[in-house]
């Protein structure tokens, strides 16, 4: 009889509630043997519901969670926020040490520790899976870490940010900047906060992930060029409109540009896959030579779609040592 595989859930907010919800479809191959949300954590008996909170205990170390729970997979879903930061980047850092593959939703400490968590991935014979944090379920982490070797893939062109593409859209189609910001927020598209969205930096941030993966650059230390979407962008919208084009929010990278990613407000033409997308939809198109340009699309932007995301990861990593097409 094959062992479950026993992880560790870092995050209980709403991508980590999702995780437990896809998590639990999965039937006897997983076992969930604690949860560690802010500042409590639970230890789960096999085939046990999780607790009520008012019964959780005071969060210990997490080398102790996982050496109690003797998991072998830490699933991060931990906010990307300052206030998260430290303690992202610790757990997965003693994880990946003592040899417990990571699964991460979060952010903020990839960005920032890059190479970090790659030594620490090294020194205990671990692996470490973003695609959670690179576009939810669009598995375009997949596609740049494995899917798109040998192929020379030298330029890709995105846009992975679903709240920009939708913005642009109602932009498009008459509505002012903050009409279209209340739309988005309505039907649960864009944050309480859309800054990053409007930014571009949310963009960057997954195409520099993206080119970390694909290219092996210091995500840490990747440049990045980013016009926002402001007050003034929506003439331009309606201009492009009107000449049968779709602006666009285009993050893109280019092994001639090397450790640059740039967002740019483009209007782009029918017959591009970036033109075909309706808000909140994403894709990211990746050059390659001789394969021809290879696009992915789609993918849901919500807690769902990142969990499964995360569930995706977890369940590749568990099976990696299976025989056959499989």
């Amino acid at each position: 009889m094959v062992e479950p595989v026993r992880l560790v859930l870092s995050g209980f907010g709403a991508v980590g509630r999702a995780f437990v919800d896809a998590f639990l479809e999965q039937g006897p191959l997983l076992q969930l043997a604690a949860i560690r949300g802010h500042g409590t954590e639970a230890f789960l008996a096999p085939g046990s519901a999780v607790p009520a909170r008012s019964s959780w205990d005071q969060t210990g170390p997490i080398e102790e969670t996982l050496s109690r729970t003797a998991a072998t997979v830490l699933v991060q879903a931990l906010p990307s926020s300052p206030e998260a930061h430290a303690r992202a980047l610790e757990e997965a850092v003693a994880a990946l040490r003592s040899g417990v593959d990571v699964v991460t939703a979060t952010k903020s400490h990839i960005l920032s520790h890059w190479r970090d968590l790659e030594r620490a991935a090294s020194e205990g014979g671990s692996r470490i899976r973003i695609s959670g944090a690179t576009g939810a379920a669009l598995p375009t982490a997949d596609m740049a870490r494995v899917a798109l070797r040998g192929m020379g893939c030298n330029v890709f062109r995105a846009c992975p940010n679903g709240t920009s593409t939708f913005i642009l859209d109602e932009l498009a189609g008459g509505a002012g900047l903050e009409s279209a910001v209340r739309e988005a927020q309505r039907r649960g598209i864009a944050e309480a906060d859309p800054s990053a969205d409007l930014s571009g930096k949310d963009a960057a941030t997954k195409v520099r992930l993206i080119a970390g993966l694909l290219w092996n650059w210091d995500v840490s230390t990747i440049a990045v060029e980013a016009e926002p979407i402001d007050s003034s962008t929506a003439a331009r919208a309606l201009e492009a409109s009107g000449q049968g084009l779709r602006l666009r929010a285009v993050a893109s990278a280019s092994l001639e540009r090397p450790m640059m990613v740039t967002v740019r407000l483009e209007a782009v033409a029918p017959g591009d896959p970036l033109f075909a997308i309706a808000g909140p939809e994403k894709a990211m198109v990746f050059r390659c030579p001789d394969a021809g340009d290879i696009t992915v699309q789609g993918g849901r932007s919500s807690p769902k779609g990142a969990a499964l995301a995360m569930l995706k990861d977890v369940l590749n990593l568990s099976g990696s040592n299976t025989s056959g097409f499989r």
